[in-house]
């Protein structure tokens, strides 16, 4: 059982993007629209409101990307406690540089 206060894990997104070559389980935890507008290609949307349905390897590492990195934060905290090995992704796509798939 994890503790109540441990930190989450967090990459930045270039950290992020360099991770992406291998497999990964990357979760964006936007809004369907958000998501909708441009998102990572290997990212599955799983919006912080459903977060609770995910329901992935436990042994799995989940990496999690929001906009700016505060719901992906609240959503790795609650991976966690649900018992995944979860690691945050700082500065969310708002940081992000790399390659974008939707969107106008």
């Amino acid at each position: 059982m994890f503790g109540l206060f441990k930190a989450v894990p967090s990459i930045t997104t270039s950290e992020l993007e360099a991770r992406l070559k291998s497999p990964m389980t990357l979760l964006d935890v936007r809004t369907p629209n958000e998501y909708r507008g441009g998102h990572i290609t290997k990212a599955k949307n799983v919006p912080l409101n459903k977060i609770h349905t995910y329901n992935g390897s436990p042994d799995e590492k989940v990496y999690v990307i929001c906009q700016s990195g505060m719901r992906s934060k609240n959503a790795a905290k609650q991976l966690m406690k649900m018992g995944y090995p979860v690691t945050n992704v700082r500065g969310g796509m708002s940081q992000w540089t790399g390659k974008i798939r939707g969107g106008k």
